[in-house]
């Protein structure tokens, strides 16, 4: 996941798209899992990983509403995070997106 590619495919995702993969929170770890893995196979590593990861939750936070309570309960403890607890859930994310697929 391409720092810049990440944000972008994201923003230009079609509505059904966002939709099939924001209704389920296992849809959604399982979208991120696959991201991750495409990033791993471009080379990417647990940091640059992590950089996608916050440029895609920013995003969401930012343009997207949250569709179930997992991803509620996400979008709060976002919006409260400083900058350093915001990289610090970041690599979480990457984590449970990579044990998840």
């Amino acid at each position: 996941m391409a720092e810049k590619d990440a944000k972008q495919a994201v923003a230009k995702m079609s509505e059904d798209k966002k939709d099939d993969i924001m209704q389920n929170f296992q849809s959604f770890k399982n979208y991120l899992g696959d991201q991750v893995h495409k990033g791993e196979k471009l080379g990417l590593g647990e940091e640059g990983l992590a950089k996608g990861a916050k440029r895609v939750a920013d995003y969401l936070a930012d343009h997207e509403e949250p569709r179930n309570r997992e991803e509620k309960v996400l979008n709060e403890l976002w919006n409260v995070a400083n900058k350093e607890e915001r990289e610090h859930m970041a690599h979480v994310l990457v984590k449970l997106a990579s044990e998840t697929n």
